[in-house]
């Protein structure tokens, strides 16, 4: 009998230590569903304060294109509680713009269209006639007068320009129908 007990002892202990290897591999399974879920999160941190609101067709191939881009050509504009994403244009003008990076601007509205502000230095120029300029079209005028376009129109003015934001649907609500307060952050990269 005592062969018996002792068998039936070990066949236990085994019954036991299988059952216990097999909640430990359950626990790594969990495990590394919190990890891949936390990973997720992390990668979707940089994109996180995005405007979520659906534009046209147009401006959903325009967003798709920017986001091609390298980090270093796009910054952020915050006004208020909205934030745009706008990808900078390869040109010297546009990356002294960047440089200035913190920025706050009190911009002034004119004409219904856009609004403008000041710059506390001037910027390299490279003025041209766009003809028609485009909602969400930001542009130097002179060497130190940035300005945010939030209609699209014909002009006849000449403007350098710094760069676009990538998904315009919003901008005209976010700017008012007044002056308001822009905020550019120092440009960072996700790691």
């Amino acid at each position: 009998m005592t062969t018996s007990n002792s068998s039936f002892r070990i066949g236990g202990y085994r019954a036991a230590a299988i059952e216990i290897e097999r909640r430990r591999l359950r626990g790594l399974g969990s495990l590394r569903w919190l990890g891949l879920l936390l990973s997720l999160l992390m990668l979707g941190a940089c994109e996180a304060g995005q405007p979520s609101t659906p534009g046209t067709a147009a401006n959903a191939k325009r967003t798709a294109a920017a986001s091609r881009k390298p980090e270093e050509s796009r910054v952020w504009m915050t006004i208020d509680n909205h934030r745009f994403a706008i990808t900078l244009t390869d040109s010297p003008a546009a990356r002294q713009f960047a440089a200035l990076l913190p920025l706050t601007l009190d911009m002034t509205e004119l004409n219904g269209n856009e609004k403008y502000a000041q710059l506390p230095t001037t910027l390299p120029t490279n003025a041209n006639r766009p003809g028609t300029i485009h909602n969400g079209d930001l542009l130097l005028y002179g060497s130190d007068t940035v300005v945010v376009f939030y209609l699209t129109f014909h002009s006849t003015y000449s403007y350098t320009p710094l760069g676009r934001v990538d998904d315009p649907a919003g901008l005209a609500k976010a700017l008012g129908p007044r002056g308001v307060e822009l905020y550019f952050p120092r440009i960072r990269a996700c790691t």
